[in-house]
């Protein structure tokens, strides 16, 4: 019975676990919750303007499909910063005004379920586990998770080659993979990727092709990144955190989300100079201003303004694969080459890609699946009522705030608003 079809408008039993798998979704504790805020308004937009207070967290949840509240479509949009010299003195002024520019995307939700079988009633009749229990169990925790994997792939720009039973998402090469993960995975734009050069990066993809063993996360990394941050031209706008209270009188510059190998990494590196104590003692001390921030608990640390996390999924790639960068001279239109990985990391290393968030990242929709909200647990029986099994159903989609922004020539440049994306080499354990 594992292949039956259950169809759209079958007559199945709608449980009350519904909601709670909704709720599961929208509270539960993790990362994906952590850094997820309400989508803004236009009034939250003209207060950031005027710098007045406004909380922004690097995941948007959108549940107002505005361009057609009963489609599968949502249209983001971004105005640009508007500057440039005043006109002093008597100069006439009229007619002399700034246009406003303002750039959009598009993404699409979809449904996506999940079933358990909890066998029938002889099987039930054979263990002392109660077998349907657990079976709503494994649905009602199985798409945080799953939901989580799209949002770091779409971040990250790639679903990387870690395999796994800790990954529901499947690769690349899967035929279902396009479908699952909805909204097209892009690799990041050439401004918002960087490779760890040594102590340094170098920006754009292409130094895959170039990166040594060497090349692996350092404290020494956090100064030079937080510098680039900071003279950046198209700044990472800034993380800001419900329930921090220093939100804005000591800003996160962003948070670094690293892979188990790339964060010990950084906690092992014995240079001179580099304190792993006010690494680890910063993140404690914001804490007692920022209690109702679970953003900032687990294994982390700050650094130079960036909040640190280690996060359990890896996305790696291996020596003499490719994936997908953008090259310099591609810039301004965004096309994707392909680049290979150094075949010099050969079978000791690997390369790990670390997300570097800032506010307004990623976007997550959500619509009403058939059970009326954005997720449900059903209930299903077959064999003359025998056999039970639970189907989980979430209606969303996920994709990054990519828009166009001028760059220093004046350029509109496609950027990653609050993304950057870092790749690193570190050892195959």
């Amino acid at each position: 019975m594992s292949g039956t079809n259950v169809a759209r408008g079958s007559n199945l039993a709608l449980t009350q676990t519904s909601v709670a798998v909704t709720a599961q979704l929208i509270r539960a504790p993790g990362t994906l919750n952590a850094l997820t805020g309400p989508a803004p308004k236009q009034a939250d937009a003209e207060k950031t303007i005027k710098q007045q207070t406004s909380a922004e967290m690097p995941f948007v949840r959108i549940t107002d499909l505005s361009t057609d509240p009963k489609g599968d479509k949502v249209t983001v949009d971004a105005f640009n910063v508007t500057g440039g010299k005043p006109i002093m003195g008597d100069r006439n002024a009229e007619g002399q005004g700034k246009k406003l520019s303002s750039s959009s995307f598009d993404m699409v939700i979809d449904l996506a379920t999940f079933n358990v079988d909890a066998g029938g009633k002889m099987s039930r009749q054979r263990t002392r586990h109660e077998l349907r229990r657990i079976a709503r169990a494994e649905v009602q925790a199985y798409f945080p998770r799953l939901v989580w994997q799209r949002a770091l792939v779409q971040m990250a720009g790639a679903r990387g080659q870690q395999t796994g039973v800790s990954w529901d998402v499947p690769l690349e090469s899967d035929p279902d993979y396009a479908e699952i993960m909805i909204n097209t995975v892009k690799a990041p734009t050439y401004n918002r990727h960087l490779v760890v050069n040594s102590t340094s990066f170098s920006k754009g993809g292409a130094q895959l092709a170039s990166i040594a063993t060497g090349d692996k996360w350092k404290l020494s990394n956090l100064d030079n990144l937080a510098l680039m941050l900071e003279s950046a031209e198209t700044q990472l706008p800034p993380p800001r955190m419900v329930g921090d209270e220093q939100a804005y009188d000591a800003p996160i510059k962003g948070i670094l989300m690293l892979s188990p190998g790339s964060y010990n990494d950084l906690i092992t590196d014995m240079t001179a100079g580099n304190n792993l104590r006010s690494f680890l003692s910063a993140v404690v001390d914001r804490q007692k201003w920022a209690k109702d921030s679970p953003v900032f608990r687990g294994e982390c640390g700050i650094w130079r303004g960036l909040l640190v996390k280690k996060m359990n999924h890896s996305i790696h790639f291996l020596a003499s694969t490719t994936t997908k960068h953008i090259t310099a001279a591609n810039k301004l239109t965004a096309t994707e080459t392909d680049v290979t990985i150094a075949a010099g990391l050969s079978t000791t290393h690997k390369v790990e890609r670390a997300v570097l968030l800032g506010a307004q990242a990623l976007a997550r929709a959500e619509g009403a699946s058939n059970s009326g909200v954005q997720a449900a647990i059903i209930e299903n029986t077959y064999n003359a009522g025998r056999n039970f099994e639970y189907l989980g159903e979430f209606m969303g989609g996920e994709t990054k705030f990519r828009f166009k922004f001028p760059n220093e020539a004046g350029d509109a440049e496609p950027t990653d608003n609050g993304i950057y994306v870092i790749d690193a080499a570190t050892p195959i354990v």
